[in-house]
């Protein structure tokens, strides 16, 4: 019988830490074309995982087989969710997990209470016992006085957070939330990231794809780029960041004569005559800028304006998904988790 103990991982202080989530060459195609080409994962329980990635990348599709919903090909390797063997025991994958698609499952004909107790009626909760689990939800979640209502009468945001009330009755201590976002306003997508960093403080594992790069910053421990079915860089939002080259100083001047003077000196500086701006490579250290503003005050020129770019995960995105991979498959990146979700 499959063990239901979680495996371990060791993180940064060496202390072994359960592992909610992992694949050894997941793989996946629709006739002769690969969606997913050896893909492989290992996620801490108790962490927010984010999966980013092109439209078509794949991204639902690993969520659908982590969810038991779809089959991985037969050359893929062990997958195992919540100490589960995928293969070999997928109900009990299912009695562990909970998942929220891009598309809400909640039935807009009946009230919100009713959607909750259908749920309970789906995981052979009692009368009782679902109807007190139905209730703690709602009232965690802020829909007590909606909750008599027909669910078609709800906003973007309360449908989505029905939704993952729904996704909760069974207590799950894996979550897989497929663009949960999408679609709502950002006071709504803010709300959402409270529920999100709630779950975790619980110490639910959230397995998140998105769309927002900014979603994945703000919420992520980790975070993994896939592109062309495979991933092309893995690490903490910090650890992505500085994998990608682009950041600069950029000095903007109102004296053309100040500017002349600044781009002659300045040789290794990207002009731009048009707006008077220099750009300048720099890691945006304090040593840089100081030695740049040192500069400025010895050559008796002024800059009217100075601005720091450090490269962000759009930066990532773009870098590695708009074009071929200059070192295909993962990066090689420190293992050290982000110490807390912000």
């Amino acid at each position: 019988m499959p063990s239901s103990v979680m495996p371990t991982s060791s993180m940064g202080d060496g202390d072994p830490s359960p592992v909610a989530v992992s694949t050894v060459g997941l793989r996946k195609s629709y006739g002769d074309k690969p969606v997913l080409d050896g893909i492989d994962l290992r996620i801490p329980a108790g962490s927010v995982f984010a999966l980013l990635g092109p439209n078509g990348a794949g991204k639902t599709t690993v969520v659908k087989i982590l969810s038991t919903l779809i089959t991985a090909d037969a050359g893929s390797g062990e997958i195992r969710v919540g100490g589960h063997d995928l293969a070999a025991d997928p109900q009990a994958v299912r009695a562990a997990i909970g998942v929220t698609g891009q598309f809400s499952a909640v039935d807009g004909l009946i009230t919100g209470e009713e959607n909750m107790l259908l749920m309970a009626d789906l995981h052979h909760l009692s009368n009782s016992e679902g109807r007190r689990v139905a209730a703690e939800l709602l009232e965690r979640f802020d829909l007590v006085e909606a909750a008599k209502k027909p669910a078609s009468t709800y906003s973007g945001g309360m449908k989505r957070r029905l939704d993952i009330a729904m996704t909760l009755v069974g207590n799950p201590r894996i979550i897989f939330l497929d663009e949960p976002t999408t679609g709502l306003d950002p006071r709504s997508r803010h709300n959402m990231w409270g529920i999100i960093r709630e779950l975790v403080s619980d110490g639910v594992t959230v397995f998140l794809t998105t769309q927002y790069l900014e979603e994945a910053d703000e919420l992520a421990d980790r975070i993994a780029v896939l592109n062309d079915g495979r991933i092309a860089a893995e690490g903490s939002a910090e650890e992505l960041k500085r994998i990608v080259p682009g950041g600069h100083v950029r000095l903007r001047f109102t004296d053309p004569a100040a500017y002349q003077s600044a781009a002659s000196a300045l040789r290794e500086a990207t002009r731009d005559d048009e707006a008077l701006a220099l750009q300048i490579p720099s890691g945006g250290t304090q040593r840089e800028l100081r030695s740049i503003l040192d500069w400025l005050d010895s050559a008796g020129i002024e800059a009217d304006e100075l601005t720091v770019h450090t490269p962000d995960l759009d930066d990532v995105f773009f870098a590695l998904t708009g074009g071929t991979d200059p070192q295909p498959g993962r990066s090689s990146l420190p293992s050290q988790p982000k110490e807390a979700v912000r």
